[in-house]
Formats: C-alpha cells, sequence, structure tokens
C-alpha cells in the first residue's frame, strides 16, 4: 500500500492521505474546491467543481493514473438544484469516458463547499 501526495492539490484537513494506491487501483479522498495554496474557491458550482477537477487531476497524477482511468466516482453536492450544473463540468471534464457514479445530496460538507468528489481508478 502506497500513500500519495501532492503539492499540487490541497493537503489533507485531517488526518487522511489525499490518495492511497493499492493493488493496481487508487482511492482518492474527497476533494474540495480548494487551491494547492489551501485557499477556498467561494464561486459558483461551477468554478468549484472545476477546481475539485483540477485537484482531483494532480493526485490522480501523482499516483500515475488520470480521469481516463477512473472506475467509480462519488459525488457529494450541497444542493441537488445545482446538479444540472455540476453535470456541465463534470462531462467537460470526463469526455466521452464515462465511469459508474454516485450523486448524493449531502446537508454540509466540509468548509460549507457546494461539491466534494472522490474516485476510484486504475493506476498504472
Amino acid at each position: 500500500m502506497n500513500f500519495v501526495a501532492t503539492k499540487n492539490a490541497p493537503e489533507a484537513l485531517g488526518p487522511y492521505a489525499q490518495a492511497v494506491k493499492v493493488n493496481g487501483l487508487v482511492y482518492t479522498s474527497g476533494q474540495i474546491p480548494m487551491t494547492p495554496a489551501g485557499e477556498l474557491v467561494e464561486g459558483s458550482i461551477e468554478e468549484q467543481t472545476n477546481q475539485v477537477f483540477a485537484n482531483l487531476k494532480a493526485v490522480l497524477g501523482e499516483a500515475g493514473s488520470s480521469l481516463e482511468k477512473v472506475v467509480k466516482a462519488t459525488v457529494f453536492i450541497k444542493d441537488m438544484n445545482d446538479f444540472a450544473k455540476l453535470n456541465e463540468v463534470y462531462a467537460q471534464n470526463f469526455g466521452s469516458h464515462t465511469p459508474a457514479r454516485s450523486c448524493v445530496e449531502v446537508a454540509r460538507l466540509p468548509k460549507d463547499v457546494k461539491v466534494e468528489i472522490e474516485v476510484i481508478a486504475v493506476a498504472e
């Protein structure tokens, strides 16, 4: 088991790794819209989701993987009314690759953000 850490994504907010690589898979921790410098992106759902994907790309890249190798995504969204806008950004980032996905509306997310996404991907 290998723990993944990159300075190109925000540090973990608690006692957990950005990702763990084991048995050919990468399990990312949930990424929120925080820059690698630790600044919160407080804009629209689209702006927040774009930052989340930037973080996921950085963590996956450090682990020898990419969005094209994601097999499962779990999306936590604060307001299901933002679902269509989130889906637009999600589709732009994944392109024609459509991994399995769950999307759950939650009462609250860390730092009161609008979205958090975690993924499981195949590692190289």
